[in-house]
């Protein structure tokens, strides 16, 4: 039994602080492991591109996804908080799952396979549990929690089928996850927190959500169908959508605590990413060139990574009694990921334009593995201590 002096007590007595703690270390692991796999140092026992994906979203997302929507989910549906026994129990499975995964990786595909299992089975869990309070929720409040956990339901379904993608069967599951699940569910909430922080007071448009989410249901089928002009008509048109939209709310900049241009930043972030995404996909398609997924990697690191920055930072500060305001190292932190997006871009066009410069690979995974090691060293110990200081 934990004792009120230990640390470990304050660890686990809030539901985002584990799932955030073990997120950012992953993020490190997990990066280090690609890297080492993509250039053939450490041998994996799948395709490196594949360990890439699903570790990542599973692996990485996942922890900071259930920590923050744990944490607020409730709020959004007026229901109960959930019980510190049933979240630590689906910690600990998210963490059993994602080490016996990463040692399957590297050492048995059937240790690979059984992680899968443990981490649907804490998929399972969050899902469940969500809809367990969902059903509670009145009606007059259940519009943005309904396309939360479709999103959140859409993941799991895309974490089923990833069974058949690491078997080497079909490889759908990875635009599903990315599109329905990492980037829905990101958008959804941020459509909710961004203006209600912002203070916003531009009238909630009801069908522009679900409008979100056909558009990129369409996507994903313009994808796994391949069907390339669909795709691009879909991300061109979805961008200009929603760039209309955030333009209506009117989010304000000037005066804005720095915390709050982050969340704002990311959002612009989502609108770059599909306009210029579908840009990319008509040049590759006219061109023939490749662009090493340019758009998938502005969607991942610019709009979802700066989103989970600004949320995370703040449910970190707030909820251990710190004004939840990005300090000068939070700003540098934010900065260093905004030279992460550019990097990976930069590395999209020298690549897809035909230039041997893969040294910018390494840049790029170094500087991504640098955004995670400095945020661990500011927020780790108020994670894990309550810890009130900076580095």
């Amino acid at each position: 039994m934990f004792t009120p002096d230990k640390p470990q007590n304050y660890f686990l007595s809030q539901v985002h602080q584990p799932f955030f703690l073990s997120g950012v270390i992953f993020a490190i692991i997990v990066m280090t492991m690609f890297m080492l796999g993509y250039k053939g140092i450490l041998p994996l026992k799948i395709d490196a591109a594949l360990f890439h994906s699903y570790s990542l979203i599973y692996v990485v997302f996942t922890q900071f996804f259930t920590g923050f929507i744990f944490t607020t989910f409730p709020r959004f549906c007026q229901g109960d908080v959930i019980s510190k026994s049933y979240y630590i129990r689906t910690w600990m499975l998210q963490q059993l799952g994602a080490v016996v995964f990463l040692l399957g990786a590297v050492f048995s595909l059937e240790l690979l396979y059984a992680g899968v299992v443990v981490l649907l089975m804490a998929n399972i869990s969050i899902v469940y549990k969500l809809r367990e309070i969902y059903s509670k929720t009145p009606k007059a409040m259940r519009h943005d929690p309904k396309w939360i956990l479709v999103g959140f339901t859409m993941g799991l379904l895309a974490h089923f089928m990833y069974l058949l993608a690491l078997g080497g069967i079909d490889d759908s599951a990875v635009a599903m996850a990315l599109n329905l699940y990492l980037v829905f569910v990101t958008f959804a909430v941020g459509q909710r927190m961004v203006p209600f922080f912002s203070h916003s007071f531009a009238e909630k448009n009801e069908k522009f959500v679900p409008t979100v989410f056909g558009a990129l249901v369409l996507k994903v089928i313009a994808i796994n169908f391949n069907i390339s002009f669909l795709e691009i008509f879909t991300d061109i048109a979805l961008g200009l959508l929603i760039l209309i939209e955030i333009r209506r709310w009117k989010l304000p900049w000037k005066g804005s605590p720095a915390i709050l241009q982050i969340l704002h930043v990311s959002l612009y972030w989502l609108v770059i990413a599909l306009i210029f995404g579908g840009v990319e996909r008509s040049v590759e398609v006219l061109g023939g060139l490749d662009f090493m997924q340019m758009d998938v990697h502005m969607l991942a690191l610019g709009f979802v990574t700066t989103m989970l920055i600004g949320f995370g930072t703040r449910v970190t500060l707030g909820h251990s009694g710190q004004p939840p305001h990005a300090d000068a190292i939070t700003l540098k932190i934010f900065y260093l990921l905004q030279a992460v997006v550019l990097g990976r871009i930069l590395l999209s066009v020298v690549m897809g334009a035909g230039f041997n410069m893969f040294w910018m690979f390494d840049l790029s995974v170094t500087l991504w593995l640098l955004l995670f090691i400095f945020w661990s060293l500011r927020f780790g110990p108020v994670l894990y201590r309550g810890d009130k200081k900076t580095v």
